[in-house]
């Protein structure tokens, strides 16, 4: 069974212009993919007749379907449907169901069908119509050389139902799809060309119909198996079976697999401990306690948190010593130290981290540059701490801290 390509035309000058954020595309091929239509490009055109039948061209040569977005308003500015009728070389013509669709709506509302809106109800003569339950635009549906061509409003409710009552199950009755899996694992702690290092043997003894894909994140690397195949089944378990062969050798740096998050992987192993936890924060600034706390159900763990932004919320809250604070700083292995251990202590729980740090852009020295952190984890009589140096900028250097930390949290967990 071959493979079914998809190419997504989304019209419109004010997504060039940067006036609204195209979020159309990407639920578009989200739901390709789960019925096993693969997206192989995504393009932007402006308010241009030209610029719409070239693209459109350029995408039949390619790929099998074209779903074009925006254009379908009743002004002059949208000219989808006039383009679409002479690229097909049809005529516009009254469509007496669009027509009852719109006087329906305008009828809902209370309000008298105007003649601009009437105007929507002509479609190229050869096309077949696509209900709008949401709007006054009809979708278009044009086959040409076995390939199909859909126009859908681009207002992301109206094209969504579209999508979802019509076009995607007849997109099903009309190709013979296959079945396209997706597995992720989730890794951190090892950046992307060190992970590719670590399972090069693996990949390159992976079978054709199998991809490997490395997507980085913010201190993390997503592998995403995708598999291509006729059966669900047969193709879940032998990407199972790839996984099982992989993992191994990549098993430190793996804390889940699919959608899980640092901070659901890490509250998962506090309620299996049965542990609560508390955080003293300095340069987070709050950052470590909304990613826990943002976990459904993290008040089985989550106690609460003291940001001791300021020196003396360090001695008075968290009882960090003048001593330390002028020996060695408040970014220091010392005061991370006392502010995890103040933290475990004055909210009596089995665990106490803490971060402090220069988060920028300024208060960095030649000995403790900006970026530099401290953190430390205080779980009964010890107490572990980490040093990291981050070269971002003030909100990437609090976001990578909290990740470390979670990151850390996990690793001293594993190891109890």
């Amino acid at each position: 069974m071959r493979e079914i390509f998809a190419e997504v035309l989304t019209i419109g000058d004010e997504i060039l212009y940067g006036q609204i954020l195209d979020t159309n595309t990407k639920w578009i091929s989200r739901e390709l993919d789960d019925i096993g239509i693969k997206v192989r490009r995504k393009t932007a055109i402006g308010d241009k007749k030209s610029e719409i039948t070239d693209a459109l061209e350029e995408s039949l040569k390619r790929s099998d379907i074209v779903l074009i977005t925006g254009g379908l308003g009743p002004t002059k500015d949208d000219i989808t449907k006039k383009t679409l009728a002479e690229y097909f070389n049809m005529e516009l013509e009254l469509n007496p169901s669009a027509l009852e669709d719109v006087e329906d709506i305008f009828r809902r509302f209370g309000k008298a069908l105007t003649d601009i809106n009437r105007q929507q109800a002509y479609l190229p003569a050869g096309c077949r119509k696509i209900r709008n339950e949401r709007g006054t635009a009809p979708g278009m549906w044009f086959e040409k050389d076995k390939k199909v061509i859909v126009s859908m409003p681009g207002v992301p409710f109206e094209m969504e139902a579209m999508m979802s009552k019509t076009i995607l199950p007849r997109l099903k009755k009309h190709f013979p799809l296959p079945t396209i899996v997706h597995k992720v694992i989730k890794t951190i702690g090892i950046g992307e060309s060190w992970l590719a290092e670590e399972i090069s043997d693996w990949e390159d003894n992976l079978p054709e119909h199998l991809g490997l894909a490395y997507l980085p994140g913010k201190g993390q690397v997503r592998l995403r198996l995708t598999g291509v195949g006729e059966e669900r089944e047969a193709l879940e378990t032998e990407m199972d079976k790839q996984i099982e062969e992989v993992l191994p050798s990549i098993k430190k740096y793996v804390f889940g697999f699919g959608d899980i998050q640092i901070e659901d992987a890490v509250g998962e192993i506090l309620k299996s401990k049965e542990l609560k936890i508390a955080t003293a924060e300095s340069c987070t600034g709050g950052f470590l306690a909304h990613r826990l706390t943002a976990v459904p159900g993290s008040s089985e763990y989550y106690w609460g948190s003291v940001i001791s932004y300021h020196n003396d919320i360090k001695k008075d809250e968290l009882g960090v010593s003048e001593k330390t604070l002028e020996s060695y700083g408040a970014v220091s292995e010392e005061t991370a130290s006392e502010m995890a251990v103040g933290i475990r202590k004055k909210f009596k729980t089995d665990i106490g981290i803490s971060t402090t740090g220069i988060a920028g852009p300024d208060g960095g020295t030649e000995e403790k540059p900006v970026g530099t952190v401290w953190m430390a984890i205080s779980f009964g009589k010890n107490v572990v701490t980490r040093k990291i140096q981050l070269p971002g900028t003030r909100i990437l250097n609090i976001e990578y801290t909290a990740i470390h930390a979670l990151n850390f949290l996990r690793q001293t967990l594993d190891k109890q």
